[in-house]
C-alpha cells in the first residue's frame, strides 16, 4: 500500500537530512574514499543532480567536502549540479573552495561572475574575494582589483564587520600596499587579532621591521589576544633583524601564554636563535616542541647546515623520514647547504639525485647549491658544465655562485664568462662587480679589475655597503669599514690596535689580495685592518662581559683576512666570537674557527 504524498514527501527531507548530516560528519573527518562512496549512492539514489530544496542542501554539503579534501575542480563539479539559480551560500562555498586550494584567479572569476547573476556580495564572500586578490600573482593581479573590491564592500551592509575589514586590511599588506592597510586599520570601528596579526605581518613581509615590532608593542599595550601567527610573525621579524633581546622576551611570553607549544611558533623561535648564533638553544627548542611540522623540521636541518652541524643535519633527515614526514624542495635545499659548507661533493650528489625519487624537480636554488658545492672545492669546470647543463635559464644566484667560486680560486677567466652571463640577466648587482674586480685583482689583473670598476660606475650601479652590527644592553651598535662615528670610537680603535700587536707577535699578516687598488703594501693593510666586523668586536671588547660570546652580524661575506685574523684575536684575547655573515656562522675560538676554513 503506497504512502500518502505528505508522508512521502517528509519520509525523503527525513532522508536528505541525514544523508546531509553524514556528509557533514564525512567533511568534517576528511574521509574521501567514504565520502566518494557516499556521492556515488546520491547519484544512483536519484538525489542528485538536486532538484528539490532538500537536495540542494545535499549538493552544497557536497561542495565543501571536496573543498575540505583540497579538491575544488570537484567542488565545482558539486555546484553544477544544483538547482539553478544557485543560492549565495553555494556561491560562497564555491569561492572559498577556489580560494583556499590555490586558484585564485578561478576565485576571483567566479566571485565576479557571482555579482553578474545578481546575487549580492556579502560577509562570507568578501572575505574569500580577498584572499584570492591577495594570493593572485601580480603578474595576474588586476592593478586595481584591491581598491575595487574595497569600494564594492563600503557599498554593502558589512562595511564595518570585523571579518571584512580584517579580510580587506590582509589583502591590502599582501598586495604590499601599506599605506591603505595602515588607513583602513585606522578606521576600523573594531579590531580582532586578525586585523592585528594582518597589519604586523605586512610591515614585517616588506621589511618594515621596526613598524612591525611598533605595532606588536601597541597590541600588547591593548591586551589583544595575540595568537600563535601573531607571535611567530613577531618572532621572524626578530630573527631577521637579530634582535635577540626582544625575541627573547616575545618567548617568555609564548610560554606564559602557551603559545610556544604550536609548531609555528617553534620553527620560527629555532630561527631566531639559530640566526643570532645560539644554534644549542635553537636545538633545545625543537628537542622541547611537543608538535612538530615539516616547518620545524626544516627549520632546525637549515640550523645545522648554517652552523656547520653536518652530520647532525644528516642525521635530523632521517629522524624526519622516520616520524613518517615526507621531505619537500625545502629540506632538500636545507641538505644541499649543509653538504656545500662542508665540502661533501659525493654526499651532494647523492641527495640532488634522491629528489627525483620523491617527484621533485630541481629548482634554481637547488642548482646554486650544487655549483656552490662544486665550486667551493675547486671543480669549476664540472660547476660550468652543470650550469650549462641546467633545464631552466640560469638565474643570479647560480650565475653568482660561480662567480664567487672563481673568487676564491683566482680564476679570472671563468670569472668573466660567469659575469657576463650574469649581467645578461639584467642583474645590477653590486657584488658581483665587485667579485669579478676582486678576482682580477688577486690575480694579478690590476688593469681588468679597474676596468671592471669603471664599468660598474658606468652602469650606474653602486657598492653595496658592507655592515656590521653588535646587540648589546638592549642596543643595536652598527659599523661600516674605518667609520669613526661611534662614540667610544677612539676607544674601539686602541683596544684594536693593541690586540694587533699580539696577533702580529703570534704570527699574523695581513692578506691584502681582495684589496682592488693598486697601492702599496702599507695602504693595503690599511684598507683590511678597520672592516666593520673588526670595529664591531673590537666594541664587543669593550662592553661584552669576559666569559659571553661576542656575537656580530655582517650583510656581506666575510674577507679571507678578515676571517684569518679574527681566529688570531680569539687565541689572543681568549674570547669568543660568532660571526654571521652572509653565507654562514663561524664560531672562532681559541684560533679555530667552526667552518673549518671553509666558507
Amino acid at each position: 500500500m503506497s504512502q500518502p504524498p505528505s508522508t512521502a514527501v517528509a519520509a525523503t527531507a527525513a532522508c536528505a537530512r541525514s544523508l546531509a548530516d553524514l556528509l557533514l560528519a564525512l567533511s568534517a573527518a576528511r574521509a574521501l574514499p567514504k565520502g566518494q562512496q557516499l556521492h556515488g549512492h546520491l547519484l544512483k539514489a536519484g538525489h542528485l543532480p538536486a532538484t528539490a530544496s532538500s537536495h540542494a542542501l545535499i549538493a552544497h554539503h557536497l561542495l565543501t567536502f571536496y573543498a575540505r579534501c583540497a579538491l575544488p575542480g570537484l567542488s565545482l563539479r558539486a555546484f553544477l549540479d544544483l538547482p539553478a539559480p544557485p543560492s549565495a551560500a553555494a556561491w560562497s562555498s564555491l569561492i572559498s573552495s577556489f580560494a583556499q586550494n590555490g586558484l585564485p584567479a578561478a576565485a576571483f572569476d567566479a566571485f565576479r561572475r557571482m555579482l553578474a547573476a545578481g546575487v549580492p556580495a556579502t560577509d562570507r564572500n568578501i572575505p574569500s574575494a580577498a584572499k584570492a586578490v591577495a594570493a593572485a600573482a601580480d603578474s595576474s593581479r588586476l592593478p586595481l582589483a584591491p581598491h575595487n573590491l574595497h569600494g564594492l564592500s563600503a557599498k554593502t551592509p558589512f562595511a564595518g564587520d570585523v571579518f571584512v575589514g580584517s579580510a580587506l586590511l590582509d589583502m591590502y599588506a599582501k598586495c604590499g600596499h601599506l599605506a591603505d592597510a595602515r588607513q583602513l586599520f585606522d578606521e576600523m570601528p573594531e579590531r580582532n587579532v586578525v586585523s592585528w596579526s594582518a597589519l604586523i605581518c605586512g610591515y614585517a613581509d616588506s621589511g618594515m621591521h621596526s613598524a612591525a615590532v611598533e605595532i606588536f608593542r601597541l597590541a600588547l599595550e591593548e591586551a589583544v589576544p595575540v595568537n600563535d601567527f601573531t607571535v611567530s610573525c613577531i618572532v621572524r621579524v626578530c630573527a631577521t633583524g637579530t634582535l635577540f633581546e626582544l625575541g627573547a622576551q616575545v618567548h617568555a611570553r609564548s610560554i606564559k601564554t602557551a603559545l610556544n607549544a604550536s609548531p609555528f611558533v617553534g620553527s620560527s623561535l629555532l630561527s631566531l636563535y639559530s640566526k643570532c648564533g645560539l644554534v644549542e638553544r635553537a636545538y633545545r627548542v625543537f628537542g622541547e616542541a611537543p608538535e612538530r611540522n615539516l616547518g620545524i623540521w626544516n627549520a632546525v636541518l637549515i640550523a645545522s647546515a648554517q652552523h656547520g652541524h653536518t652530520d647532525a643535519a644528516f642525521r635530523r633527515f632521517m629522524e624526519m623520514q622516520n616520524a613518517g614526514f615526507r621531505p619537500n624542495y625545502i629540506t632538500f635545499l636545507c641538505l644541499l647547504t649543509a653538504c656545500s659548507h662542508a665540502g661533501l661533493v659525493g654526499e651532494g650528489k647523492r641527495y640532488f639525485s634522491l629528489m627525483k625519487e620523491y617527484n621533485i624537480e630541481p629548482q634554481a636554488e637547488h642548482y646554486a647549491a650544487m655549483v656552490d658545492l662544486l665550486g667551493r672545492v675547486g671543480r669549476i669546470s664540472e660547476a660550468l658544465d652543470l650550469v650549462e647543463s641546467m633545464p631552466m635559464e640560469p638565474p643570479e644566484s647560480v650565475w653568482g655562485a660561480l662567480l664567487m667560486a672563481c673568487r676564491m680560486f683566482k680564476d679570472a677567466d671563468t670569472a668573466a664568462i660567469a659575469a657576463k652571463s650574469l649581467f645578461e640577466t639584467g642583474s645590477r648587482s653590486s657584488g658581483a662587480h665587485m667579485l669579478l674586480s676582486s678576482t682580477y685583482a688577486a690575480a694579478g689583473r690590476h688593469v681588468d679589475a679597474a676596468l671592471a670598476r669603471k664599468a660598474m660606475r658606468d652602469a650606474g650601479i653602486r657598492k653595496e655597503t658592507g655592515l656590521s652590527w653588535l646587540e648589546a644592553a638592549g642596543k643595536v651598535h652598527t659599523f661600516v669599514s674605518n667609520c669613526r662615528r661611534h662614540p667610544r670610537s677612539n676607544e674601539i680603535y686602541d683596544v684594536l690596535e693593541k690586540v694587533g700587536e699580539k696577533m702580529e707577535a703570534a704570527g699574523y699578516v695581513a692578506d691584502t689580495s681582495a684589496v682592488v687598488k693598486d697601492v702599496n703594501r702599507d695602504e693595503k693593510q690599511a684598507t683590511v685592518r678597520y672592516h666593520s666586523e673588526r670595529l664591531a668586536i673590537g666594541l664587543g671588547l669593550l662592553i661584552v662581559p669576559e666569559g659571553v660570546p661576542i656575537r656580530v652580524m655582517k650583510n656581506l661575506r666575510v674577507c679571507d683576512d678578515c676571517h684569518n685574523a679574527i681566529k688570531y684575536l680569539s687565541k689572543c684575547t681568549g674570547r669568543i666570537v660568532v660571526l654571521r655573515d652572509n653565507r654562514r656562522f663561524h664560531q672562532f675560538e681559541d684560533g679555530e674557527c667552526s667552518c673549518g676554513d671553509f666558507w
